[in-house]
């Protein structure tokens, strides 16, 4: 079986990284070849500079959403592997190893040691591997440039609604519950503190109008409404540590242990200090009330 390709990390599988994916399906139905991701798993940056950036998925659900995509495979490469690889060394690898004749590039992806100046020096290094190495369409988006480092910063400066358009799916925390002070509890406000994956991108602090599900989720359940803050929790001390809380109002299970999947879909505000327990009472009955209305909206 012979493939057409294309090469990304592609973090987010975001409406830009679609758009790539769908002309790469589409033009494999049209040459009569399968279609092929090229994936590495870790980011390159870390290989290179030593840190990854903060993910917008983790490897698990990245590997899900591409094998949702519509390619027919999904391969994944070690990064650190194959850093020194020119372009033509790689395309050589594709070839031989992964049966690609087809190599389909982002307008502004570039990979190899090298780092070839131009499409051009890409195409003629293609033809020297065996490979026909073909330039994708770009997206075209007239409000915005849509990448994962945009979507980074919209999810940093509390811009959810940016990033969610952007995504193309509300952006999402999946983590376990764990036990954490049980301020919402004497609060009258029961939280769920979610522990998430070291490397996964936290949001800006705040409080958040959300949907979550536990997981794994069934065909039947509906996800619930809740409100989600993201902070250290000021009213109470200034050395704690930062936390994701989640009060799910009128859920009186015990979610200790258990997998929760939480979905952001509006910004609701800023974290605060206030000069009392009564005070943050009143805000949290004031964030449940906009919450239940923001879901609505959307």
């Amino acid at each position: 079986m012979r493939y057409i390709a294309t090469i990304g990390f592609f973090d987010g599988v975001h409406r830009g990284h679609l758009f790539l994916i769908q002309q790469l399906i589409e033009r494999a139905e049209q040459k009569h070849l399968s279609s092929m991701l090229i994936t590495f798993g870790d980011h390159p940056r870390l290989t290179l500079e030593g840190k990854s950036p903060e993910l917008l998925l983790t490897r698990e659900e990245r590997e899900e959403r591409l094998k949702q995509s519509g390619v027919n495979q999904v391969v994944e490469f070690n990064f650190s592997v194959i850093q020194n690889m020119t372009a033509e060394e790689f395309m050589d690898v594709l070839h031989d190893r992964c049966e690609v004749d087809v190599l389909l590039m982002g307008y502004d992806h570039r990979f190899g040691s090298d780092r070839l100046q131009d499409f051009e020096a890409y195409r003629q290094a293609g033809i020297r591997a065996g490979i026909q190495v073909e330039l994708a369409l770009a997206y075209n988006n007239p409000s915005t440039h849509i990448s994962s480092t945009a979507i980074r910063r919209a999810l940093h400066e509390g811009r959810i609604a940016d990033a969610n358009a952007m995504l193309g799916y509300p952006y999402a925390l999946t983590g376990t519950v764990v036990h954490g002070r049980h301020i919402g509890t004497e609060l009258g406000f029961p939280t769920a503190n979610l522990s998430v994956p070291a490397d996964k991108l936290i949001p800006h602090q705040g409080v958040y109008a959300a949907t979550c599900n536990l997981l794994p989720t069934t065909c039947n359940l509906l996800p619930l409404p809740c409100l989600v803050n993201i902070g250290t929790n000021p009213t109470f001390g200034t050395d704690l540590p930062l936390s994701i809380e989640i009060h799910i109002p009128n859920c009186h299970e015990d979610l200790y242990g258990q997998s929760l999947i939480v979905q952001l879909t509006a910004f609701v505000r800023d974290e605060k200090n206030f000069a009392n327990s009564q005070q943050l009472q009143q805000q949290i009955q004031e964030d449940i009330r906009q919450m239940e209305q923001l879901l609505q909206n959307n």
